[in-house]
């Protein structure tokens, strides 16, 4: 790839870590949501995304927790972490000048309000203050599950992953169908438009850690300017707005030559699904081998005490029994 002035100044650099974090359970922002979801769904009546405003979206099963311990295990010599939220601090995490706590009104336009699609948020991530230009970006429910060899993540090209299955390949965003699939839709819509060489494969990109180059989002977010202002635009997902992170910004990473696209089939566990616990075995004999591994959240409106979410802390806490040195040990010890 033709390498940036910024991109080899970052070389030397440690790669950056940033999640994005949310107390579902905070009765303060559980009325902000249920406020500014009345608004949305009035002014935007049949736009809500599959999924798209279920409990399960915000829940926190202790994934950031876990995370952090797997980060300290498996990449100690990661750079500083940028914890992106609404307002909110995990009651357990210790205060330390590795880790910064990013505020969304401080990212975003005054004009922004309340937001609850994490396509928004995400999409402001090179905008953070201090950030280096080789950064990892996770969810809080996907986590390292082997010694990261950064060489292999970033190297001459970045590591970008699809699944095997195709997904439906449709000409217009519907309704009906996942994200993913709409994400697809935008990125070959888009880049087809734009690059006319462009040929769209019809897989979506793996629930995987993202390596990102602050440099190219900010390229991005120049020739793409009317997506970003328009997935700015949202608070709740919808389906007619898809995110850009997900898909369009490894499809273009890997037409421009940033990025290499990798086939995987990575250990990803839907915690919903009927035969999960096979796979929470499967996890539980693996570990240590994987390169990464999901547990999405596919409970939807289950109660706290449902025993497939009892699950995810009980195979967390087996896997991770190590406390990260960001924990609060007095808090720590309360919550197991």
């Amino acid at each position: 790839m033709q390498v940036s002035s910024a991109y080899a100044i970052g070389l030397k650099e440690q790669i950056d870590i940033v999640y994005l974090w949310v107390d579902g359970s905070d009765p303060v922002w559980q009325a902000k949501r249920h406020v500014a979801y009345k608004a949305w769904i009035q002014d935007n009546p049949n736009e809500l995304a599959v999924f798209g405003n279920v409990a399960g979206r915000y829940r926190d099963n202790g994934e950031l927790l876990f995370n952090l311990r797997a980060l300290e295990k498996f990449f100690p010599d990661h750079g500083h972490i940028y914890l992106v939220t609404d307002g909110q601090v995990p009651k357990w995490l210790q205060p330390s000048d590795r880790i910064t706590l990013v505020d969304h009104a401080s990212l975003m336009a005054p004009t922004a309000g309340a937001v609850f699609d994490s396509g928004n948020i995400e999409s402001y991530l090179h905008l953070i203050p201090g950030l280096s230009e080789r950064f990892l970006y996770l969810n809080d429910d996907v986590f390292f599950g082997k010694t990261v060899d950064i060489d292999w993540w970033f190297g001459d090209r970045l590591k970008v992953f699809t699944e095997h299955m195709t997904v439906p390949n449709f000409s217009h965003f519907q309704p009906n169908e996942t994200a993913l699939v709409n994400a697809s839709i935008l990125s070959k819509n888009w880049l087809s438009q734009r690059y006319p060489n462009y040929r769209h494969d019809a897989r979506v990109y793996s629930h995987a850690p993202r390596p990102m180059i602050k440099s190219a989002m900010f390229e991005l977010e120049v020739i793409a300017s009317e997506l970003f202002e328009r997935v700015r635009s949202t608070a709740f997902r919808s389906w007619q707005c898809p995110a850009i992170v997900p898909d369009l910004v490894p499809r273009w990473m890997v037409l421009q030559g940033y990025a290499e696209q990798i086939i995987l089939n990575p250990m990803h566990i839907s915690t919903g699904e009927p035969g999960a616990h096979k796979q929470f075995d499967k996890l539980l004999g693996e570990f240590g081998e994987l390169p990464f591994f999901c547990l999405n959240d596919t409970c939807d409106e289950a109660q706290l005490d449902d025993p497939r979410l009892q699950r995810v802390s009980r195979t967390l806490s087996s896997l991770l029994p190590e406390p990260s040195s960001f924990e609060l040990m007095d808090v720590t010890n309360e919550l197991a």
